[in-house]
């Protein structure tokens, strides 16, 4: 049997602190629901002298946005089965999987607990919450809809969590396939094709046009190549400098976005973020303003973000919000015509739901054209850097076995 110091509340509200034991957390609980009180913490009693716990793994688990997101799945519906927060969020700490996790919804308890609301015990976190899920509990604490509402922010984590990863999948296989070319191009330059130019130069044969430029190229590399890495790393540090000031990186988030084929899936994926994540804040009752700036503050990239922006303060002006995305050229214009619609009849979270769901499909369609058309190009160009070598190389040997 295990000794437990628990912390409780009774149904006149007093709060106790006293001993139980039992064989586990669990069945300690269950003593705790048995005196029809609510457990606010309960820690583990351990003797003088008694070994300490085992290093475990788990307290270097970071906390991660998909655990978030499980867990808030899990308190929405212990909230729709009746169950009280203060024990729904207990339920969240003894079932949570990281120990930074762990301490996390610990503190979210204890701060409910000493009087502040969901939303504001939320806010205290704001590296682990967003500010679409702590307005989202605000207006449901309001509304009486808690349970609705965490429910809705974990479909945005989701939503969010699907398109990173969409985008990331798209681009991870080009970027992965031209740091192989290089790698490979950098091998042959600086190992093989040495090696190689001492083994022709060594017959004394005039070479082919196409060897000798080969070895000249290499030549100059084996010359210039710190001054070629020099000349990468100060770019890097300029780039990296640029993106310390808000306009250096908005310019490059602007030039991204212009990109003929990556330009479109960034544009689709903050388009269909901005819609989803307007169609849950209109559903859970979050007013336009509001929504937009949460929305502002979803996107990623920064030239969308001050779109979102600029419309707020439009509609701040009166303007309607067609007209305040009128300037967001970097949206789909079935954005504006949806969100026309849906300003007009009453139906923003129809509208936006329907231009979010559009633009998800277009996004995995364009991600799927661009994942066949790189996929071969990819294994066109290296197999072109390769078979440059080769050819260069049997010419050469050519050359040499008919001069003999």
């Amino acid at each position: 049997m295990m000794k437990f110091e628990v912390t409780a509340r009774d149904s006149s509200g007093t709060t106790r602190t006293f001993a139980v034991e039992a064989r586990g957390r669990m069945e300690a609980l269950a003593v705790v629901k048995e005196r029809k009180m609510l457990a606010i913490s309960i820690r583990e009693l351990r003797e003088k002298g008694a070994l300490p716990p085992r290093f475990s793994p788990k307290w270097l688990r970071p906390m991660t946005g998909l655990e978030t997101e499980i867990a808030l799945r899990q308190l929405s519906s212990m909230l729709r089965s009746g169950l009280a927060l203060l024990a729904a969020i207990s339920t969240v700490v003894e079932q949570s999987v990281s120990a930074r996790a762990k301490r996390v919804w610990m503190r979210v308890r204890d701060d409910v607990f000493a009087g502040s609301s969901f939303a504001q015990a939320l806010a205290a976190h704001p590296r682990r919450f967003d500010e679409m899920t702590v307005r989202l509990a605000e207006v449901g604490e309001k509304s009486g809809e808690l349970e609705n509402a965490v429910a809705r922010a974990a479909d945005q984590m989701e939503s969010r969590r699907s398109l990173r990863t969409a985008v990331v999948n798209a681009l991870a296989y080009p970027l992965t396939a031209v740091v192989m070319a290089v790698g490979v191009s950098a091998y042959l330059v600086v190992a093989v094709i040495p090696r190689l130019a001492e083994f022709l130069r060594s017959g004394g044969t005039a070479l082919p046009q196409i060897t000798q430029a080969l070895m000249d190229f290499s030549d100059w590399i084996a010359r210039n190549g710190l001054f070629v890495l020099a000349w990468i790393g100060a770019a890097a540090a300029a780039w990296a400098a640029v993106r310390l000031f808000e306009r250096g990186h908005e310019a490059e988030d602007a030039l991204l976005l212009r990109l003929p084929v990556t330009g479109r899936i960034l544009r689709l994926s903050g388009t269909a973020l901005f819609a989803r994540s307007m169609q849950i804040m209109a559903q859970s009752g979050v007013t336009l303003v509001d929504s937009l700036d949460v929305g502002a503050r979803l996107l990623g990239n920064r030239r969308l973000r001050r779109r979102v922006e600029s419309a707020r303060e439009g509609v701040l002006r009166g303007l309607s919000l067609e007209s305040a995305l009128a300037e967001a050229a970097e949206f789909t214009p079935m954005l504006r015509s949806m969100a026309a619609t849906g300003e007009a009849g009453g139906t923003l979270p129809e509208a936006f739901g329907e231009a979010a769901r559009f633009h998800e499909m277009l996004l995995a369609l364009a991600i799927r054209r661009f994942g066949m058309v790189m996929e071969p190009l990819m294994i066109v160009v290296t197999g072109l850097i390769v078979g440059f070598v080769y050819i260069a190389f049997f010419m050469a040997l050519f050359a040499m076995a008919g001069s003999t």
